[in-house]
C-alpha cells in the first residue's frame, strides 16, 4: 500500500515513476502484494486517484497482486467502485485487491467536493459493503442494476480498520482483514482478538485472515536505520500536529532536539515499527509475529532516498525470509 509520497524538492512525476520503480523491486523480491491509499488534497500523497494507479502499476508489474489498501468507501458510489475494479480485474485478472476503508481519508470540506451533500452514517458502511459484493456477484435474471464491467469478477474485498468496528463486520461477512497499526497500533491486539472471535466462515473465507501494517526502515546498521527513520519521525510529527507536508530529507540526531511530548507522540504513532539492521529486523519480525499471528505483514517504508528505499525494502525482505513462521508472507505499502 504506497501513499505515493512527494519528496522534498521532488515532483509529483517522481514520485509516480517511483511508485512502480518500487512494485517491480518488490515483485523481484517475492512479496505478494502491492496496495496503493487513497488520500484527498494532502500535497505530500499523490496517490488520490487510486484505480487509475492501481492500473498504471498492474500494467508495469507481471505477478504481484495490487491493489487499494484502501478506496475509501464514504467517497464513492458503490457502483462507481465495483466498475472501476470491475475494469481492472478484466484487465490483470486474478492480480486486483480491493481493501474497503470506513473513514473518507481527508477532510470535511475535500469530503463534501467528492461527494456533494451526501452525509455518511455508521450504518452506511455495512450496506455498501454488502451492495459491491452483490454488484461484483454474477449478475442473477432480472437483476435490475449491473456491473459492467464488474459482474462476475469477483474481486477480493478486505476490510481496513484503525478501530473495532471494522474488525466486528469483517468477521461477520468472513472477510480477511487488515489492521492499520502502521499508524494506529493502540488497537492492534484487541482488534485481532475481536475479529477472530467472532469469524463466520463465509464462501471467501473458511477462517480468519488477518495482515497488520509495519513501519520499517531497515540498513546495514542499527545507526543508520535511525538517521534514515528521521524522515518518517518528521512526517509522523507533521501528522500529529496538522502540519502536513512533503516527506522530508532525514536530520542527524533528530529525536533528540525534540521535546518529551513530541518523542512520547511519536513512539505511540510507531508502537509496532521495526528499525534496524539485519539483527534488528529479525528480532522485531519475530516478535512481533509472535504477538500477533497475523498471516501477512504489510510493510511501509519511509526512506527519503529513492535508492535506500529499495534497499530498505529489500533487507526486510531477507529478516522476513528468516521467521520460522511460514504462514507469514510479504505485502508492501511502500512509501
Amino acid at each position: 500500500m504506497d501513499l505515493v509520497a512527494v519528496r522534498d524538492g521532488g515532483t509529483v512525476r517522481q514520485a509516480l515513476d517511483l511508485a512502480v520503480r518500487t512494485a517491480q523491486h518488490v515483485e523481484s523480491l517475492g512479496f505478494t502484494r502491492y496496495w496503493l491509499a487513497e488520500h484527498h488534497n494532502m500535497p505530500g500523497i499523490a496517490s488520490s486517484a487510486t484505480a487509475v494507479l492501481i492500473g498504471h502499476v498492474a500494467g508495469a508489474t507481471r505477478r504481484i497482486r495490487v491493489g487499494s489498501g484502501g478506496i475509501m468507501l464514504p467517497n464513492h458510489a458503490p457502483l462507481t467502485v465495483a466498475e472501476a475494479f470491475g475494469t481492472l480485474a478484466e484487465l490483470y485478472p486474478g492480480r486486483i485487491d480491493l481493501g474497503l476503508g470506513r473513514a473518507p481519508g481527508t477532510d470535511p470540506m475535500t469530503m463534501r467536493a467528492l461527494r456533494r451533500d451526501r452525509v455518511e452514517r455508521e450504518e452506511d458502511f455495512p450496506q455498501d459493503v454488502a451492495e459491491l459484493q452483490r454488484l461484483f456477484a454474477p449478475a442473477q435474471p432480472g437483476q435490475r442494476l449491473t456491473a459492467t464491467p464488474g459482474a462476475g469478477t469477483s474481486v477480493p474485498i478486505w476490510l481496513l480498520g484503525s478501530s473495532l468496528f471494522s474488525a466486528r463486520l469483517a468477521a461477520e461477512l468472513g472477510l480477511p482483514y487488515a489492521f492499520a497499526s502502521h499508524f494506529a497500533p493502540r488497537y492492534l491486539l484487541q482488534a485481532l482478538e475481536l475479529y477472530r472471535s467472532l469469524f463466520r466462515p463465509s464462501a471467501v473465507l473458511s477462517r480468519p485472515y488477518a495482515a497488520i501494517g509495519v513501519p520499517v526502515v531497515a540498513a546495514p546498521s542499527d545507526d543508520e536505520a535511525e538517521y534514515l527513520a528521521s524522515s518518517t519521525f518528521q512526517r509522523v510529527l507533521g501528522i500529529v500536529t496538522g502540519k502536513r507536508g512533503l516527506l522530508p530529507r532525514p536530520v542527524p540526531n533528530y529525536m533528540e532536539s525534540l521535546t518529551p511530548q513530541e518523542r512520547a507522540a511519536i513512539a505511540d504513532f510507531l508502537g509496532v515499527a521495526v528499525i534496524g539492521g539485519p539483527q534488528t529486523l529479525s528480532e522485531g519480525f519475530a516478535q512481533l509475529a509472535r504477538l500477533t499471528q497475523a498471516n501477512e505483514f504489510i510493510l511501509v517504508s519511509d526512506v527519503y532516498e529513492p535508492e535506500l528505499r529499495l534497499r530498505s525494502l529489500e533487507l526486510a525482505a531477507a529478516a522476513m525470509r528468516a521467521l520460522p513462521s511460514e504462514e507469514i508472507v510479504l505485502s508492501s505499502e511502500a512509501q
